[in-house]
């Protein structure tokens, strides 16, 4: 072959191949750049901008005056109260009067510690007022005691939030026989507080501690560890220690006078102990009856305390297993009380059989009257015994849990047992709320509005009549021709309220909006001159 012929197919081979790797390399370029723009769209993210700070109030978020957590209200007038006016209101005003001695002599002696424990709850403090008006108020007429609560009181209509009424139960003081010494029939132990007995806040040889919270043993000086439950007591963990008041035949007697909080003790030389609740083991109370149910041993609708009194006495060996599913274990204290006077309550004063109630504490003030109205099965187990009357809070109970719960005190003895035994029923719960503690109290802690601007500031701002606006004028002939009012159309203002012809319409002028930022596009050359720029290798 002629040199000049292998110089021409040399040459052309050469320009076939550079055009060749110029193609690849440009596909290279090109899925190099489209991979970028795929990774930034996706995994490059913008810098997050912290978040703005909460918008202040012009006003402070204050709490309302009467507020009870979990709770629904309906105030009512007098004549709504069903049953109001057939009750006796002089017992109630009395038993009123019994807790108002209490309520006074705490806001006399130490005003504002009464005060700072009663911030949390919604009365407050404020049954001090009508407590005063009946301190010089002996009143024997029935109509003046109605006159009194309804001049001094509101009724207002109380459930838990979602539920239409409120949920009673009964309890009472049983009779007890005991000796004051071991033997082969009573042997059962009725325990005084443990030394070893401590709870975080109080001293340990304080007077009556809470029925709610831990309960811890000290271990020396500084060791805590939860105190002994039902069980270990009952295997004798405390015995031997001289905690001994009294001795029982049963232990069924022991656990249903824990249930109650309280309990006599007649022993056989005609002597009687009068116990009452002191502390508990910390441990959450279980009830028996609802152990029962479960199990389908006593149907619910026949559950009563006599049921399950029956069914232990039938069944010891399941008594005992039952009892122990109550882990919770009461000690109580001596009370000087003779037989004619009542349990006290835990407000410190003697309940009054009838009138007396236990209510949550954590949400109630002791003192406050309920009217409690429904039907109630008193005189037998299937009666429907009309139940309407005003009864006080004067104690509490560990199972007594929410703004319309409660128990009813029905005095002490055989006959009261087998009344409060059968009560587990819903009930209209009406709460009187003194008249002092009015919603306006909230208003007046409300800062005053910003005052109207000066006479300099309207001139500068003059306020235009937008009927004479040429362009509300327009806007208005637009909605007419499209059969809608203008003030149903965005941004259109409401129509003016008819004045008087002399009248002086002030209406503000709308507030001119800020210019919207303009839109540029950048120019494709410069993007292009950037892009080689930041791409030098191509």
């Amino acid at each position: 072959m002629a040199p000049e012929a292998r110089i021409k197919i040399f040459l052309k081979n050469s320009a076939t191949a550079l055009c060749a790797g110029v193609v690849v390399l440009s596909s290279f370029s090109l899925g190099a750049e489209a991979a970028r723009r795929h990774y930034r769209s996706h995994h490059h993210h913008p810098p997050t901008l912290p978040a703005a700070p909460p918008r202040a109030l012009p006003y402070p978020q204050l709490p309302l005056p009467f507020e009870i957590p979990g709770a629904q209200y309906l105030p009512l007038a007098w004549a709504d109260v069903k049953g109001w006016s057939e009750d006796n209101h002089l017992a109630a005003y009395k038993t009123f009067r019994a807790s108002c001695r209490s309520i006074n002599a705490q806001t006399g002696a130490s005003e504002p510690k009464a005060e700072s424990k009663a911030e949390s709850k919604a009365l407050g403090a404020s049954l001090s007022e009508p407590c005063r008006a009946a301190k010089s108020l002996a009143l024997t007429d029935d109509a003046k005691a109605k006159t009194f609560f309804e001049d001094n009181f509101s009724p207002l209509r109380i459930s838990r939030l979602g539920e239409p009424d409120g949920f009673v139960t009964g309890y009472y003081e049983p009779v007890l026989e005991g000796s004051r010494t071991q033997t082969d029939v009573y042997n059962v132990p009725v325990y005084r507080r443990p030394s070893n007995l401590f709870v975080r806040g109080y001293k340990q040889d304080a007077v009556s501690l809470p029925n709610k919270g831990p309960v811890y043993r000290k271990i020396g000086r500084r060791k805590l560890v939860p105190y002994y439950d039902r069980g270990e007591i009952e295997d004798g963990k405390i015995a031997g220690r001289g905690l001994e008041i009294a001795w029982l035949k049963d232990p069924t007697d022991l656990l249903f006078a824990q249930i109650q909080g309280s309990a006599r003790i007649k022993f056989d030389d005609g002597g009687t102990v009068r116990l009452n609740y002191d502390a508990y083991n910390g441990y959450p109370y279980t009830a028996v009856g609802r152990i029962l149910i479960e199990r389908g041993i006593i149907p619910k609708e026949e559950m009563s305390m006599q049921k399950i009194r029956e069914w232990m006495t039938q069944n010891p060996e399941g008594a005992k297993e039952l009892r122990r599913q109550n882990r919770a274990y009461i000690f109580f204290r001596e009370v000087n009380l003779s037989d004619k006077e009542e349990a006290v309550g835990a407000q410190g004063i003697p309940l009054t059989a009838g009138r007396s109630i236990a209510v949550d504490k954590s949400l109630h003030v002791y003192g406050t009257p309920f009217f409690i109205e429904g039907e109630l099965p008193i005189d037998s187990e299937r009666a429907k015994t009309p139940f309407h009357r005003l009864m006080i809070a004067q104690d509490t109970g560990s199972a007594i849990i929410g703004p319309a719960r409660a128990d009813l005190y029905f005095g002490a003895g055989a006959d009261a047992g087998r009344v409060s035994g059968r009560l587990r029923h819903p009930m209209h719960f009406v709460m009187l709320v003194p008249r002092g503690l009015d919603p306006s109290a909230r208003g007046a802690r409300l800062p005053v509005p910003d005052p109207r601007p000066s006479e300099k500031i309207a001139k500068l701002f003059p306020q235009a009549d937008p009927a004479k606006d040429p362009k509300n004028a327009t806007a208005a002939a637009k909605a007419a021709e499209s059969g809608k009012p203008e003030s149903v159309k965005a941004g259109a203002p409401s129509p003016a309220v008819p004045q008087a012809k002399d009248a002086t319409v002030a209406v503000a002028s709308p507030v001119p909006l800020p210019e919207p930022r303009p839109n540029i596009k950048p120019d494709r050359e410069q993007r292009k001159r950037v892009y080689r720029r930041s791409h030098p290798q191509q």
